[in-house]
């Protein structure tokens, strides 16, 4: 136990992270909608800040402890999804060729990288039109467009899970609170430090 955190919390973060690796690989690679990823994140948020207090046996408080443990694994996980969504989405963005099936309507003419993905979005009536709205009219500004659209994603998905981790641990404190005053009681049913029964002789 640190004094800011509780082991239990450090784990419930590398367990965040593991999750956020499988939400992102899930929708970004397996089965390709990105959107679930935003709309998983709270739920990762909000389950990853009960779990860090639970895993780390936090009922009774106190409140500071509660909401450190909390807010550590969901800044954790939060910051997992939008680094490794952030990431996958510019390994697509940079190593675009303009190759696309035939019943995709076929490979796009364009320089490889930013001007692919432009010709691409072009190509589709409502995403030409949202590019003309913000001013977009070429492959650099495409470019400048893009990165910018990535970089409020992963500020929103930090957000996205850090506030219901916050949530979720409050949560935990909430549902698990003891009277002031009680000691915990041990899984045997003793009190701590109450004498052991001892079987009769002969048992």
């Amino acid at each position: 136990m640190s004094r800011v955190l509780d082991r239990g919390a450090i784990f419930a973060g590398w367990v965040g992270a593991g999750m956020a690796a499988v939400i992102v690989l899930s929708f970004e690679l397996v089965i390709p909608v990105q959107p679930v990823v935003f709309y998983s994140a709270p739920f990762a948020g909000l389950l990853i800040g009960y779990y860090a207090n639970q895993r780390s046996e936090r009922a009774g408080g106190p409140w500071g402890r509660l909401v450190a443990n909390a807010l550590y694994a969901g800044l954790v996980t939060g910051i997992t999804l939008a680094l490794l969504y952030g990431a996958l989405r510019l390994l697509f963005f940079y190593a675009d060729q303009g190759y696309s099936a035939d019943n995709q309507g076929g490979a796009v003419t364009c320089r490889s990288g930013a001007d692919c993905t432009y010709q691409r979005y072009l190509a589709d009536p409502a995403y030409a039109a949202e590019l003309r709205s913000a001013g977009v009219t070429d492959a650099a500004g495409f470019e400048r467009y893009f990165l910018s659209e990535q970089l409020n994603g992963g500020v929103t998905l930090v957000l996205w899970t850090l506030v219901p981790a916050l949530l979720g641990g409050l949560a935990y404190g909430a549902s698990n609170s003891r009277p002031r005053g009680q000691a915990p009681v041990d899984p045997s049913g003793r009190s701590p430090g109450s004498p052991a029964v001892l079987p009769p002789p002969g048992e």
